[in-house]
């Protein structure tokens, strides 16, 4: 029959893998490399980000089986033996293992840079988008140009009455953007008051929204559906309310949308003249020149 001190030290690895199947999975992590699942195929980009995420992973793991395999090696063979009671050999120093100790991780630095350099500029490269659409972030929602039809719609935060669930968020009068399916999309991001994120989750990708300046994201839908979309940056008391939807649909439906806009009479384009921060330099003649 185990001790108990051995039923202590077997319990530690069970409770811990019970607490991480509990809080580290569920239906929405369970694409490539706990990704969500319904960014598989999302844009032209998540595949790119994937690989790059699940390759870096596969790494990590590599060299940490090493390195905690030389850790375990390292305690067997050089543990203090029972009646041992002089000291070891001291030893200043060992050039291969000092050596080793340098050149991979510096190997492993430049390489992950590299990779995610690539990506990087790659995924930021502007494109002659068909669709161009501005997003302005606010506190605690967004307001959405469709700067090609001359369009526009506006988003108040979410109104949750406490029956929604993750998949039903729609029904909270949360914003919805709309975009075409296989369609190349320039979205320009600014911020009306302080500083926003705009991070469609399965897209895989987020960009901060400063006031009184423009960042640009460029990508393709390639997958019709929802997808779920939220400010990524602390923003205040409501930060958790502001939210939005992605609808990605057809061609023929995208127009449809622009003109049932067209038909409420949202046309034109809503402008920066509510900005909060009206004391910004670009908007003193006398510092602009």
């Amino acid at each position: 029959m185990l001790s108990k001190r051995a039923l202590r030290w077997a319990a530690i690895p069970a409770i811990s893998s019970l607490a991480l199947v509990l809080t580290g999975c569920d239906d929405l992590t369970t694409g490539p490399g706990l990704l969500p699942k319904n960014s598989v195929d999302a844009t032209n980009h998540t595949q790119r980000i994937t690989d790059l995420w699940v390759g870096s992973w596969a790494i990590l793991w590599v060299v940490g089986i090493i390195a905690w395999a030389l850790m375990a090696w390292a305690l067997v063979v050089y543990r203090r033996r029972k009646g041992d009671t002089k000291p070891p050999a001291q030893l200043r120093y060992n050039n291969p293992i000092e050596t080793l100790f340098t050149v991979v991780p510096l190997i492993l630095v430049i390489g992950f840079f590299a990779f995610t350099a690539r990506d990087m500029a790659a995924i930021e490269k502007p494109v002659d988008s068909d669709v161009k659409i501005q997003v302005i972030a606010k506190q605690w929602s967004w307001d959405f140009n469709y700067v090609d039809a001359n369009v526009y719609d506006s988003g108040i935060q979410a109104q949750f009455d406490g029956t929604e669930t993750y998949n039903s968020r729609e029904d909270a009068a949360i914003p919805v953007l709309v975009l075409p399916v296989n369609k190349s999309v320039e979205i320009d991001l600014t911020s009306r008051d302080v500083i926003h994120s705009f991070w469609v989750v399965d897209f895989l990708y987020k960009k901060d929204m400063f006031p009184g300046r423009v960042n640009h994201i460029y990508f393709t839908p390639t997958k019709e559906g929802w997808f779920a979309g939220k400010c990524a940056e602390l923003c205040g008391e409501s930060h958790s309310l502001m939210l939005f939807n992605v609808h990605v649909v057809s061609d023929a439906e995208y127009k449809t949308h622009l003109a049932e806009l067209a038909a409420k009479g949202q046309t034109g384009q809503l402008g920066l003249d509510l900005v909060r921060n009206q004391n910004l330099p670009g908007d003193n003649p006398d510092v602009r020149g």
